[in-house]
Protein backbone atom coordinates (compact mmCIF):
# COMPACT_ATOMS: atom_id res chain seq x y z
CA UNK A 1 0.00 0.00 0.00
CA UNK A 2 1.27 3.43 -0.89
CA UNK A 3 2.38 5.32 2.20
CA UNK A 4 0.43 8.37 3.34
CA UNK A 5 3.55 10.45 2.85
CA UNK A 6 3.82 9.50 -0.79
CA UNK A 7 0.08 9.72 -1.46
CA UNK A 8 -0.44 13.28 -0.29
CA UNK A 9 2.40 14.58 -2.47
CA UNK A 10 1.48 12.44 -5.49
CA UNK A 11 0.45 14.49 -8.52
CA UNK A 12 -0.41 11.60 -10.83
CA UNK A 13 -3.49 12.30 -12.92
CA UNK A 14 -2.99 16.07 -12.67
CA UNK A 15 -2.20 18.39 -15.55
CA UNK A 16 0.16 21.26 -14.77
CA UNK A 17 0.98 24.32 -16.86
CA UNK A 18 4.20 26.19 -16.12
CA UNK A 19 4.64 29.53 -17.88
CA UNK A 20 8.27 30.34 -18.55
CA UNK A 21 8.76 26.67 -17.76
CA UNK A 22 12.01 26.25 -19.69
CA UNK A 23 13.81 29.17 -18.05
CA UNK A 24 16.40 29.21 -15.28
CA UNK A 25 13.91 28.67 -12.44
CA UNK A 26 11.10 27.33 -14.60
CA UNK A 27 13.11 24.27 -15.61
CA UNK A 28 13.44 23.11 -12.01
CA UNK A 29 9.75 23.79 -11.36
CA UNK A 30 8.72 21.77 -14.42
CA UNK A 31 11.04 18.93 -13.41
CA UNK A 32 9.77 18.89 -9.83
CA UNK A 33 6.11 18.64 -10.83
CA UNK A 34 6.87 15.89 -13.34
CA UNK A 35 8.92 13.96 -10.77
CA UNK A 36 5.85 14.07 -8.50
CA UNK A 37 3.79 12.51 -11.29
CA UNK A 38 2.05 15.45 -12.96
CA UNK A 39 1.73 15.70 -16.70
CA UNK A 40 3.43 19.00 -17.45
CA UNK A 41 2.91 21.55 -20.20
CA UNK A 42 5.97 23.78 -20.45
CA UNK A 43 4.98 27.01 -22.19
CA UNK A 44 6.84 30.12 -23.30
CA UNK A 45 7.48 32.17 -26.47
CA UNK A 46 10.41 29.83 -27.24
CA UNK A 47 8.38 26.78 -28.21
CA UNK A 48 11.35 24.72 -29.42
CA UNK A 49 13.17 25.19 -26.13
CA UNK A 50 10.04 24.08 -24.29
CA UNK A 51 9.65 21.01 -26.51
CA UNK A 52 13.29 20.06 -26.02
CA UNK A 53 13.06 20.30 -22.24
CA UNK A 54 9.76 18.41 -22.21
CA UNK A 55 11.35 15.53 -24.10
CA UNK A 56 14.27 15.39 -21.67
CA UNK A 57 12.02 15.42 -18.60
CA UNK A 58 9.70 12.78 -20.06
CA UNK A 59 12.66 10.44 -20.56
CA UNK A 60 13.69 10.81 -16.91
CA UNK A 61 10.22 10.52 -15.35
CA UNK A 62 7.00 8.59 -15.79
CA UNK A 63 5.14 11.80 -16.60
CA UNK A 64 4.02 13.04 -19.97
CA UNK A 65 5.53 16.42 -20.84
CA UNK A 66 4.83 18.77 -23.69
CA UNK A 67 6.14 22.10 -24.92
CA UNK A 68 3.87 24.80 -26.32
CA UNK A 69 3.94 28.41 -27.40
CA UNK A 70 2.47 31.19 -25.27
CA UNK A 71 2.89 34.95 -25.10
CA UNK A 72 1.79 36.24 -21.70
CA UNK A 73 1.51 39.74 -23.15
CA UNK A 74 -1.38 38.70 -25.39
CA UNK A 75 -4.79 37.53 -24.20
CA UNK A 76 -5.53 35.69 -27.44
CA UNK A 77 -2.29 33.70 -27.24
CA UNK A 78 -2.99 32.66 -23.65
CA UNK A 79 -6.57 31.60 -24.35
CA UNK A 80 -5.52 29.59 -27.40
CA UNK A 81 -2.76 27.83 -25.47
CA UNK A 82 -5.00 26.93 -22.52
CA UNK A 83 -7.86 25.78 -24.73
CA UNK A 84 -5.54 23.44 -26.66
CA UNK A 85 -4.11 22.06 -23.42
CA UNK A 86 -7.56 21.46 -21.97
CA UNK A 87 -8.78 19.75 -25.13
CA UNK A 88 -5.74 17.47 -25.15
CA UNK A 89 -5.50 16.73 -21.43
CA UNK A 90 -9.11 17.05 -20.27
CA UNK A 91 -8.25 19.30 -17.32
CA UNK A 92 -5.92 22.02 -16.10
CA UNK A 93 -5.32 21.27 -12.43
CA UNK A 94 -2.21 23.30 -11.67
CA UNK A 95 -1.06 26.64 -13.05
CA UNK A 96 2.33 28.06 -12.14
CA UNK A 97 2.55 31.71 -13.20
CA UNK A 98 6.31 31.80 -13.43
CA UNK A 99 6.93 33.79 -16.62
CA UNK A 100 7.96 37.42 -16.21
CA UNK A 101 9.95 40.13 -17.90
CA UNK A 102 11.27 43.44 -16.62
CA UNK A 103 12.09 46.93 -17.86
CA UNK A 104 15.08 48.19 -15.88
CA UNK A 105 16.07 51.77 -15.30
CA UNK A 106 16.62 54.43 -12.68
CA UNK A 107 13.40 55.63 -11.10
CA UNK A 108 14.15 59.33 -11.54
CA UNK A 109 14.68 58.96 -15.29
CA UNK A 110 12.35 56.06 -16.08
CA UNK A 111 9.72 56.88 -18.66
CA UNK A 112 6.10 56.03 -18.01
CA UNK A 113 6.29 53.61 -20.93
CA UNK A 114 9.19 51.74 -19.31
CA UNK A 115 7.39 51.72 -15.96
CA UNK A 116 4.28 50.22 -17.50
CA UNK A 117 6.29 47.66 -19.47
CA UNK A 118 7.78 46.38 -16.22
CA UNK A 119 4.36 46.17 -14.61
CA UNK A 120 3.06 44.33 -17.66
CA UNK A 121 5.82 41.75 -17.27
CA UNK A 122 4.84 40.99 -13.68
CA UNK A 123 1.28 41.55 -12.48
CA UNK A 124 -0.42 41.91 -15.87
CA UNK A 125 0.93 38.64 -17.23
CA UNK A 126 -0.14 36.86 -14.05
CA UNK A 127 -3.60 38.45 -14.30
CA UNK A 128 -4.07 37.39 -17.93
CA UNK A 129 -3.08 33.77 -17.32
CA UNK A 130 -5.13 33.49 -14.13
CA UNK A 131 -8.20 34.97 -15.78
CA UNK A 132 -7.88 32.51 -18.66
CA UNK A 133 -7.52 29.42 -16.46
CA UNK A 134 -10.26 30.21 -13.94
CA UNK A 135 -13.21 29.03 -16.12
CA UNK A 136 -11.61 25.59 -16.52
CA UNK A 137 -10.90 25.24 -12.82
CA UNK A 138 -14.35 26.51 -11.86
CA UNK A 139 -16.02 23.93 -14.12
CA UNK A 140 -13.96 21.08 -12.67
CA UNK A 141 -14.38 22.51 -9.14
CA UNK A 142 -10.72 22.26 -8.27
CA UNK A 143 -7.37 23.78 -9.06
CA UNK A 144 -4.15 25.13 -7.59
CA UNK A 145 -2.73 28.43 -8.83
CA UNK A 146 0.83 29.18 -7.78
CA UNK A 147 2.05 32.69 -8.52
CA UNK A 148 5.72 33.57 -8.53
CA UNK A 149 6.46 36.74 -6.64
CA UNK A 150 9.82 37.78 -5.19
CA UNK A 151 11.49 38.82 -1.98
CA UNK A 152 11.32 42.28 -3.57
CA UNK A 153 7.56 42.13 -3.42
CA UNK A 154 8.10 42.16 0.37
CA UNK A 155 11.23 44.22 1.01
CA UNK A 156 13.18 46.80 -0.96
CA UNK A 157 16.42 45.90 -2.75
CA UNK A 158 19.25 46.75 -0.39
CA UNK A 159 21.16 49.82 -1.66
CA UNK A 160 24.33 48.35 -0.16
CA UNK A 161 24.01 45.41 -2.54
CA UNK A 162 22.37 46.96 -5.59
CA UNK A 163 23.65 50.51 -5.45
CA UNK A 164 21.80 53.73 -4.62
CA UNK A 165 20.11 54.00 -8.03
CA UNK A 166 18.32 50.66 -7.73
CA UNK A 167 18.76 50.27 -11.48
CA UNK A 168 19.79 46.62 -11.21
CA UNK A 169 16.50 45.82 -9.48
CA UNK A 170 14.06 48.50 -10.63
CA UNK A 171 11.12 49.91 -8.72
CA UNK A 172 8.54 48.62 -11.20
CA UNK A 173 9.73 45.03 -10.67
CA UNK A 174 9.14 45.08 -6.91
CA UNK A 175 5.87 46.99 -7.28
CA UNK A 176 4.59 44.43 -9.77
CA UNK A 177 5.60 41.51 -7.55
CA UNK A 178 3.91 43.10 -4.52
CA UNK A 179 0.77 43.44 -6.62
CA UNK A 180 0.95 39.71 -7.35
CA UNK A 181 0.87 39.00 -3.61
CA UNK A 182 -2.35 40.96 -3.19
CA UNK A 183 -3.88 39.56 -6.38
CA UNK A 184 -3.25 36.05 -5.04
CA UNK A 185 -5.14 36.82 -1.85
CA UNK A 186 -8.05 38.12 -3.93
CA UNK A 187 -8.19 34.90 -5.98
CA UNK A 188 -8.02 32.79 -2.82
CA UNK A 189 -10.89 34.61 -1.13
CA UNK A 190 -13.21 34.93 -4.12
CA UNK A 191 -12.70 31.54 -5.77
CA UNK A 192 -12.13 29.23 -2.81
CA UNK A 193 -15.85 28.35 -2.96
CA UNK A 194 -15.12 26.78 -6.35
CA UNK A 195 -12.43 24.53 -4.92
CA UNK A 196 -9.63 26.71 -6.23
CA UNK A 197 -6.58 27.48 -4.13
CA UNK A 198 -4.14 30.31 -4.86
CA UNK A 199 -0.77 30.83 -3.20
CA UNK A 200 2.36 32.82 -3.87
CA UNK A 201 5.99 31.74 -3.73
CA UNK A 202 8.54 34.51 -3.19
CA UNK A 203 12.03 33.38 -4.17
CA UNK A 204 14.98 35.14 -2.63
CA UNK A 205 18.41 35.52 -4.24
CA UNK A 206 18.41 33.14 -7.21
CA UNK A 207 20.76 34.94 -9.65
CA UNK A 208 21.09 33.23 -13.00
CA UNK A 209 24.38 31.91 -14.35
CA UNK A 210 25.35 35.12 -16.15
CA UNK A 211 24.84 37.17 -12.97
CA UNK A 212 26.85 34.62 -11.00
CA UNK A 213 29.86 35.59 -13.08
CA UNK A 214 29.94 38.81 -11.02
CA UNK A 215 31.61 37.23 -8.02
CA UNK A 216 31.72 40.44 -6.00
CA UNK A 217 27.96 40.88 -6.31
CA UNK A 218 27.35 37.24 -5.37
CA UNK A 219 29.59 37.67 -2.33
CA UNK A 220 27.42 40.58 -1.16
CA UNK A 221 24.26 38.49 -1.63
CA UNK A 222 25.70 35.61 0.36
CA UNK A 223 26.86 37.88 3.19
CA UNK A 224 23.36 39.37 3.47
CA UNK A 225 21.67 35.97 3.62
CA UNK A 226 21.28 34.12 6.96
CA UNK A 227 22.00 30.77 5.28
CA UNK A 228 25.11 32.24 3.70
CA UNK A 229 24.45 31.18 0.12
CA UNK A 230 22.43 31.99 -2.97
CA UNK A 231 19.49 29.84 -3.99
CA UNK A 232 19.74 26.91 -6.38
CA UNK A 233 16.82 26.30 -8.78
CA UNK A 234 16.18 22.89 -7.25
CA UNK A 235 15.48 24.62 -3.93
CA UNK A 236 12.08 25.49 -5.43
CA UNK A 237 11.00 21.94 -6.26
CA UNK A 238 9.70 21.03 -2.82
CA UNK A 239 7.53 24.08 -2.27
CA UNK A 240 5.99 23.77 -5.73
CA UNK A 241 5.05 20.14 -5.26
CA UNK A 242 3.71 20.94 -1.79
CA UNK A 243 1.45 23.77 -3.01
CA UNK A 244 0.27 21.78 -6.02
CA UNK A 245 -0.58 18.65 -4.03
CA UNK A 246 -3.05 17.43 -1.44
CA UNK A 247 -0.39 18.11 1.19
CA UNK A 248 -1.48 21.76 1.12
CA UNK A 249 -5.21 21.12 0.71
CA UNK A 250 -6.12 23.61 3.47
CA UNK A 251 -3.63 26.31 2.50
CA UNK A 252 -4.70 29.22 0.33
CA UNK A 253 -4.00 32.93 0.10
CA UNK A 254 -0.50 32.51 1.52
CA UNK A 255 2.85 33.89 0.45
CA UNK A 256 5.75 31.58 1.21
CA UNK A 257 9.26 32.96 1.03
CA UNK A 258 12.01 30.66 -0.25
CA UNK A 259 14.88 33.01 0.37
CA UNK A 260 17.36 31.51 2.83
CA UNK A 261 16.07 33.92 5.47
CA UNK A 262 16.61 37.12 3.46
CA UNK A 263 13.30 38.69 4.51
CA UNK A 264 13.73 37.57 8.12
CA UNK A 265 16.25 40.33 8.85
Amino acid sequence: MESTRNRIFNLEGNTAVVTGGAGYLGKAISEGLAEAGANVYIVSPNEMKCIGLAEKIAKKTAAECFGKYIDIRKEASIKKCFQEIFEAAGSIDILVNNAAFSSPGKLVTMSEEDWLRGMDGTINGTFRCTQAVLPYMMDQKKGSIINMSSMYGIVSPNPEVYGDSGMDNPANYGAGKAAINQFTRYIACHYGKHGIRANTVSPGPFPNQSVQANTNFIKHLEEKNPLGRIGKPEDLKGIMVFLASAASAYITGENISVDGGWTAW
